[in-house]
């Protein structure tokens, strides 16, 4: 019935082989590992975590990656070079804005990242494989666990999951964050970093800060509780004392 999960990535292939070490000695080889997404933009290897996220589930590996915001950027830049989000919060593209991260994703990948951008997206769809742009796209927005709902950023709280807004499952942080309602479900969520994984009651944020030289946060959740893993084995999170209302 456990699960485990692992917060935002952002290109950090080593953190992220570290965390499923940490994992696979607690849960063993078949532990079912759920990512919230966010694998490329700032750090050093956008290309390595997608390819080795994607191998492991095509050799089978019981890994559920959901899509992170960053996740969305990439792909949509290479079907059209003009795209700008409509989660940002500044109508400002990709590659152009400063905290995004594009510039780490693109030279992971053997791109200049001073291009001009649409010689730059030229060379990236050259050097991109199609495989790794096409599982970017592809992944889902959601899984639900018997113990918990896991997403990217969270939930729009009182809307049934399946009329949830992708915008808000990917960009959500207002509305969210402060609610002390009862979603049903364990909201597991990244996307908003924090010193370490922080069990709320209602909620369980796993970003860590890894895009800025924190630790990847690994946790598993069982019936009895949830622990955050580390190198000397479990520590447990416990929900803090907010108030949930219904």
């Amino acid at each position: 019935m456990r699960f485990y999960a692992i917060g935002d990535i952002h290109g950090q292939l080593e953190l992220l082989k570290n965390a499923h070490a940490r994992i696979m000695r607690d849960g063993g080889q078949d532990a079912l590992i759920i990512h919230v997404g966010d694998l490329i933009d700032r750090g050093p290897d956008s290309r390595g975590v997608v390819e080795y996220l994607s191998r492991g589930q095509r050799d089978g590996r019981p890994w559920i990656v959901t899509q992170g915001n960053h996740d969305r950027f990439l792909p949509n830049f290479l079907r059209d070079p003009d795209w700008i989000d409509p989660g940002l919060s500044s109508p400002e593209h990709w590659v152009d804005h400063p905290g995004l991260g594009a510039e780490a994703t693109l030279a992971s990948y053997g791109v200049d990242p001073t291009l001009p951008r649409h010689r730059l997206h030229a060379e990236a769809v050259q050097a991109v494989p199609p495989a790794h742009a096409d599982f970017l796209a592809s992944l889902p927005l959601w899984f639900l666990h018997p113990l918990a709902l896991v997403v990217h950023a969270g939930i729009r709280p009182g809307i049934d999951l399946q009329d949830q807004a992708e915008l808000d499952l990917v960009w959500i942080r207002k509305g969210f964050l402060e609610s002390g309602a009862d979603h049903g479900p364990l909201i597991v969520h990244g996307h908003t970093a924090i010193r370490s994984a922080t069990h709320y009651g209602n909620r369980l944020n796993i970003d860590g800060g890894a895009a800025y030289g924190r630790p990847l946060c690994a946790v598993v959740i069982e019936p009895a509780g949830t622990w955050l893993l580390t190198d000397e084995g479990r520590t447990p999170l416990l929900p803090e004392q907010v108030g949930v209302t219904g």
